[in-house]
């Protein structure tokens, strides 16, 4: 029979609180009862349950990450990041999938809360205020990455700026007929990257003296299959574009797709470029905006390790560099 804390008690003579606080190093124990305790564990070969100890620190050594849609690439490279962090504490992780804004809602409600976990990262979701302001009453610990609120501490980039980068990137090659395919600016997950993106694309092509044109942006759920039919859109115009900046790289694969389907060839018909750099993005020797996923996981989980040993640190805000990538679709 396995020996419990309530057989080192009675060995030593003392209560079971008195065992817990020896355990945990607390000082509110005597020389005489710390020696007679630990005597007690060593005559007995006493090994205390790590969820006990982990209970009696009011602590479940537990991160939470709520993510969207994990299985896409962005999501995944994240949360490998955010993994290979967490490997080298001593805390487990639990990831919450969120596919509906009925679950978003329920995690930012439950997750957090009942000393459950000791600190949430959560990706590519932005919280409201009344979110942050129940966070902060539970006194746990949250920190966004790919999503911003003043309050907490965040590892973003900079989407504006990547957006404007990939476009000029395609002006600079003689492009002024320039179309943006990205997923609806407006979403209920309030997903903020391919608004940003247009904000950039936008401001490109004023800089640059080059009129929008409304049919040049075509927007749809995301995903390869969508922004291959929103290509055909396009290419379906009076005076198609001789540029797509698609706001992903899975996004840029449907307009691939569909350049094959009209016999046409990235970039001597269409050049295209991506946003991302996912893996398969250098196998196709697709042009891309760069942004550090793996980098953005690590930080995250740095940040919330930090905010968990200190919960009086200030918000933190860290942005991280996108890169533009320059490979066969638009340079040839």
């Amino acid at each position: 029979m396995a020996v419990t804390i309530y057989d080192v008690a009675k060995r030593a003579g003392v209560g079971i609180g008195t065992v817990s606080r020896v355990l945990n190093g607390s000082p509110q124990v005597r020389d005489e009862t710390r020696q007679r305790v630990l005597a007690a564990i060593e005559e007995l070969n006493y090994r205390p349950s790590p969820i006990a100890q982990r209970l009696s620190l009011r602590k479940t050594l537990t991160i939470a990450v709520i993510a969207p849609f994990f299985t896409r690439p962005a999501f995944v490279e994240r949360l490998r990041g955010v993994e290979a962090t967490i490997a080298e504490s001593e805390y487990d992780l639990i990831v919450y999938n969120v596919e509906t804004t009925d679950k978003r809602d329920a995690c930012f409600h439950e997750v957090p809360l009942g000393h459950k976990v000791d600190g949430v990262l959560i990706i590519s979701l932005s919280p409201g205020d009344d979110d942050v302001a129940r966070w902060q009453e539970t006194g746990v610990p949250v920190v966004l990455v790919d999503a911003y609120h003043p309050a907490l501490s965040c590892v973003v980039v900079d989407d504006v700026a990547g957006g404007y980068m990939a476009t000029r990137h395609l002006i600079e090659l003689g492009h002024r007929r320039i179309a943006y395919i990205s997923d609806p600016l407006v979403n209920p997950f309030n997903f903020t990257s391919s608004r940003d993106r247009y904000t950039g694309y936008r401001q490109a092509l004023a800089d640059h003296d080059i009129p929008f044109r409304p049919a040049y942006h075509q927007q749809g759920e995301h995903g390869r299959a969508q922004a291959r039919l929103l290509t055909h859109n396009l290419l379906n115009l009076d005076d198609p574009p001789t540029a797509i900046f698609a706001a992903s790289d899975t996004q840029a694969l449907g307009v691939m797709e569909a350049l094959r389907e009209r016999g046409l060839r990235a970039p001597d018909d269409v050049a295209v470029i991506g946003y991302d750099d996912i893996e398969v993005a250098e196998y196709l020797e697709l042009s891309t905006v760069r942004q550090p996923f793996f980098k953005s996981g690590t930080l995250g989980v740095e940040l919330l390790l930090k905010h968990i040993d200190d919960p009086q640190q200030p918000p933190q805000h860290v942005e991280l560099p996108v890169e533009l990538i320059a490979r066969r679709t638009t340079v040839g």
